[in-house]
């Protein structure tokens, strides 16, 4: 079972027992965190896709821990004006662990029908 959940602006697809980044979220390592914007739900056979999101469908997952990404250098130059700009940024991140993903109705999608073409018709090859 997966399920594919928005969080910080981002789709991430998560399945039991993954460990996931996601955009800082507020809360103290060991605390659970339930997640709620599932767009999708996939359970083996059947496919459960939200309009926008699934009715009642959560992601409960638990802190593992608040960290900083690598640092990423922003640096402006304009050429021949000796001027030169240097930043650095890093990203407050939540790591986590997801525990269980829940699913509490929905709608299923369709199951795609398989279109039969029709057979090619043979033609005779043309005598010279």
């Amino acid at each position: 079972m997966y399920a594919v959940l928005k969080c910080g602006g981002k789709q991430i697809k998560v399945s039991k027992g993954d460990t996931v980044l996601v955009e800082k979220l507020a809360g103290e390592t060991g605390e659970k965190v339930t997640l709620d914007n599932v767009l999708l739900l996939a359970d083996g056979e059947k496919l459960t896709v939200g309009t926008p999101v699934v009715e009642g469908a959560t992601v409960t997952a638990s802190i593992v821990e608040q960290i900083r990404d690598k640092k990423v250098i922003i640096f402006k130059k304009k050429r021949r004006q000796g001027y030169k700009r240097k930043k650095g940024h890093r990203q407050y991140l939540t790591v986590l662990k997801v525990e269980e993903i829940s699913a509490k109705g929905g709608k299923v999608a369709p199951a795609k029908a398989e279109e039969k073409k029709p057979a090619a018709k043979k033609t005779a090859a043309k005598k010279a």
